[in-house]
Formats: structure tokens, sequence, C-alpha cells
């Protein structure tokens, strides 16, 4: 079995004499090495006991025949004592330079477990932006919450993660209480249990976790819930009507002539906007799943952009995700005499279902929202026959 190398380090008592004839005992390494304390290099690690050389008469030490000072029978028993620490000192440094690399590595990996499962999900959460960071900072909160009121603790440890706790703070995101409602709305507690996941199986790719407790998790079932979309009408109506945020205004319009996402809408550059003989072609990233991607767009879409300005500087330059541009958004849409609520993903709704309404194939939309699955674009023509139905159902005769 291969062996880690190491340099073998050499443990010696040592005695320092001090003024009036004290010594002070103390341990020796060669090479140096690094203090536990300081996380310094050291060659001294001092033991705090002190010996007293006999004297003759004329005050000089006593020596014995191989020149070393002589001691009372006190001060042999403290040097043995001291004598055992450097063996124990010498044993334990040996130990450590013929560990196996496994051996090495599963220390490493037991020193791991020991953080804090929740500090290591707000690191996660800390590194998200945009409405996804604010998911994630939700859940976070509701993760705390849940191991207070389980372990009365505000730190949940790896090593302490059972499969049964995962499924309590399941059963927990179900059935909390949320800003006044009974329980979280289900899709809500499924996102939140979803970064709850990925954060489980972050934890054991990285060491943190010696089982794949992920695995074995089974994740919130979604509902089917309703995409509100915008008519063409109602766009029409919220072109000609004020926003006192007037990027937020190109912006939405933007999305809805595209399917962008406002993640990727927001860090648009000039440099991803390609024109050739009056036909736009937008090259870019997609921040959600961090693929390339091309995408054709409108010469009305490219006209939202605004005038072209250096390949690096935003297209949307000042468009933000807050509560501030979510309240000018709503003004603006209620201004518009729309009465549903309306968020800016529902721009990203609105350009499938109308495309879908006008009869392109759904494959082809599938392409232009980047989606993975056929699945997911299908929801929209569900939307969209959920809609023609209540349209039908408007219209009533008195017979």
């Amino acid at each position: 079995m291969k062996r880690k190398k190491s340099k073998s380090v050499k443990v010696t008592l040592r005695f320092r004499m001090l003024t009036g004839g004290k010594e002070t005992l103390y341990l020796d390494y060669y090479p140096e090495i690094i203090d536990r304390e300081t996380g310094k290099p050291s060659r001294r690690e001092y033991l705090g006991k002190y010996v007293y050389p006999l004297k003759n008469r004329n005050g000089e030490f006593q020596k014995n025949r191989d020149g070393s000072h002589r001691y009372s029978p006190m001060d042999n028993e403290t040097i043995r004592i001291a004598e055992i620490i450097r063996n124990n000192r010498q044993n334990e440094l040996d130990k450590s330079i013929i560990y196996t690399e496994a051996e090495t590595e599963l220390l490493k990996a037991k020193e791991r477990s020991r953080g804090d499962f929740i500090q290591y999900f707000k690191k996660l959460s800390d590194e998200k932006r945009e409405s996804n960071h604010d998911n994630w900072t939700s859940a976070l909160g509701h993760l705390k919450s849940y191991t207070w009121k389980t372990d009365r603790s505000e730190t949940i440890r790896f090593c302490d993660i059972t499969l049964q706790w995962c499924e309590g703070f399941k059963t927990y995101l179900l059935t909390v209480e949320s800003r006044g409602r009974k329980s979280l709305a289900n899709n809500t507690a499924a996102a939140y249990f979803v970064k709850f996941k990925i954060a489980l199986k972050s934890a054991y790719r990285y060491g943190y976790l010696p089982k794949n407790i992920n695995q074995d998790l089974k994740s919130i079932k979604e509902v089917e819930t309703r995409r509100e979309f915008l008519s063409l009408d109602e766009l029409n109506a919220l072109v000609n009507t004020y926003c006192t945020n007037e990027v937020l205004k190109r912006a939405a319009l933007f999305s809805a002539l595209t399917g962008l996402r406002h993640s990727d809408i927001i860090k648009m550059k000039w440099g991803e906007i390609r024109e050739d003989v009056g036909l736009f072609t937008l090259k870019y990233t997609i921040r959600k799943t961090n693929k390339y991607h091309e995408l054709p767009i409108s010469a009305q879409a490219a006209q939202l952009c605004g005038e072209r300005k250096s390949p690096d500087e935003l297209v949307f330059e000042g468009l933000q995700y807050s509560a501030y541009a979510n309240k000018a958004l709503a003004q603006w849409v209620g201004a518009a005499g729309i009465t549903r609520n309306i968020t800016f993903h529902c721009f990203r709704h609105t350009f499938a279902t109308l495309q879908l309404a006008s009869g392109t194939q759904i494959t082809t939309i599938q392409k232009m929202l980047a989606h993975k699955d056929l699945a997911t674009t299908m929801v929209y023509a569900k939307t969209l026959e959920e809609a023609k139905r209540e349209a039908a159902d408007k219209i009533k005769l008195n017979f």
C-alpha cells in the first residue's frame, strides 16, 4: 500500500537556565512544526515545568558522570513526566507520517463533516443573484427556523444530518405558517425544497457529507398552476401607457417579443447583438443553464434596445430586480387597465402563448425558449387551450 511521504521530526527534551538557578523544561522540534494555537512555524514547546539543579557547598552545580546536572528526587519525577510528554509528542508525529493517503483523506473528511450546513447553505445563497437569490434567502430563513425548532440550535453539523431530519424539513415547509397564511403555497414549498436538495448534493460532491442523502430524498411534487400572460391588445395598451421606470418598460416589452428571462436581459451587452442585412441575432450564454444560445430577434425588439453603444456596455443599463422595480411594474400594468397579477416573467409566458396562438410550431418555440424538454413548452399549449375555453364561455345568449 502506498504511504504518504513526509519528513520525520525529532523531538528532544531540553533545559533552559533562568535567573536564580532555575531551569525551564521545553521540547525542541527539528525540523520545525506548525504551532496548533498560532498556526505559525515553531521549534519550541514550553511545558510549564521547572527544576532546580543541585549545588555544592561552594555554589557550583553538581554534575553526573556524563556532565548533566543532578537533581532532587522530586525534580527527577518532574523530568520523568516531561520525558513521557516528549515520547507522546514523538509518537503522534511518527504516526502522522505513516498514514496512508486514504487514511489522511478520511481524517480530512471527518474534519469537514463537523462544519455547519447552515453556513454552507448561506454561502450558496450569497452566490446567487436577482430573484433566484431571494428564493435562496427565503429557503435559508425557513431552514434556520426548522433547525431551531427541532434542535434548539442555529447550526446543524453535516455529520448530524440524517434522511429523517431532511424529511422533517419537507413536512415543515408544507405546514409552516407564512405571512398570515396557514401554510406556504405548495409550489413555493417545492421550490425551497429544491434549493435544499441542491445544497445537499453539493455538500456530498465536495466531501462534507459522507452519504448522498439527496439521492434518497424525494422532491415535493409541484401542482399545475395557471401561467398568466397578456393578450396582444393588452401589450399594445402597455406600449401606450406611461411607466415611471422607462428602462423597465422597454425590457418587459423586449421580453414579450423575444421570450428572454429577466436574468438574461439584465446582463445583455451590445456586443451580443449582431446585425446582418437588417436581420438581428442575439448570441449569448443563458445564465440559468450556462449554455450558449443564438436567438433571432425582430426589428421591433432591436428598436426597444435603443441606440447602439460600445460592445461592453449593457443594453438595458439601470435595469434592476428590486422592490422598487416591482412596484413600478405593478403601477404600469394597473394604469393600462390590467387587473391581474402580472410579474416580469409573465412577459416570457406572453411570448410563448402568443407565438402558439399565431400558429408557430411548438418545437420552434421550444428552441426559442431554450427549453431542454418539450414537456416544459407544452404547458403553454395547455394554458392557451384554457384561455380559449374561458373566452368561449364568455358569450352567452338568453334562451
